[in-house]
């Protein structure tokens, strides 16, 4: 009987580790499906992003609004510009990112080159969905070819053409998109998103009431009651004059967001730890 207990375990273990082998022979290719039909490395890539820093869009009848989460805030940061996550791509778009910066650049990059290059063939600006489709294509690349890896970054992107007006877009590394009212990407979204749910009122929100929201979004992925204008930025697409401006807030205008929100400051310094 000692001998079947043995061998009942030794098979077992050997199923077990046969098992755990299998599961692995499908983490370390992005272009092998596993048995449940699933692409472990996207979603590792998701994961990835679910812990990155928070950041919120929404879309207004005046205007976008782009809010964000700052990880750097230590004093001793040699600060060259006003956002962290967020990049502007062409006059009339903008995006805030979530996940590896790197992966983003390389996108961002993409995306701007994209941008200019229509733009000299055929003198206008390139619309919005045009652009995000072509960068959600080379995310979907890096997906289905061997040696590749799927870029570990999500997108809001926003802006305003002559043929659809102001619009909100949403990637993930899988190369989908869709376009939203106010979406959020990041640490905690499925809470951003329930407090998005509740408070965006469809068609009647301007550009003050979006501010007062994303405030009020941050401040729920952040669990404080009292978010500090070093921690948070915001920056917008409007229209002047027919045209789109892009505008990134600064921290005097921050701090009268939050007062207007009736959002008070920290008292206490951040430490800078990411």
């Amino acid at each position: 009987r000692k001998e079947d207990q043995f061998q009942f375990a030794r098979r077992a273990t050997c199923t077990g580790r046969l098992k755990a082998w299998m599961s692995r022979r499908y983490d370390s290719h992005t272009t092998i499906f596993s048995p449940q039909g699933r692409l472990f490395q996207v979603e590792y890539a998701m994961e990835a992003i679910s812990k990155a820093g928070s950041a919120v869009a929404i879309l207004a009848s005046d205007g976008v609004l782009l809010a964000a989460e700052k990880r750097i805030t230590s004093k001793l940061l040699d600060i060259r510009g006003l956002a962290e996550k967020m990049y502007k791509i062409d006059d009339h778009v903008a995006v805030a990112v979530a996940g590896i910066t790197a992966d983003a650049n390389i996108l961002i990059n993409y995306a701007r080159l994209a941008a200019q290059r229509y733009r000299y063939a055929y003198q206008e600006p390139i619309p919005i969905e045009q652009l995000l489709h072509r960068i959600c294509d080379l995310k979907q690349g890096y997906t289905q070819f061997g040696g590749l890896r799927p870029f570990g970054v999500s997108f809001l992107v926003v802006g305003w053409d002559e043929y659809f007006g102001y619009q909100l877009y949403r990637s993930d590394p899988s190369g989908n998109y869709g376009g939203w009212k106010a979406a959020a990407i990041g640490n905690n979204s499925p809470n951003a998103e329930s407090v998005l749910k509740s408070d965006y009122k469809m068609g009647s929100t301007d550009m003050k009431m979006a501010r007062s929201l994303a405030v009020k979004v941050l401040a729920k992925t952040l669990d404080t009651t009292n978010p500090s204008p070093d921690k948070l930025e915001f920056s917008s697409i409007t229209l002047k004059d027919g045209k789109p401006v892009y505008k990134v807030f600064t921290k005097p205008e921050i701090e009268a967001i939050l007062k207007d929100a009736n959002m008070g400051t920290e008292k206490k310094e951040s430490s800078g730890d990411i």
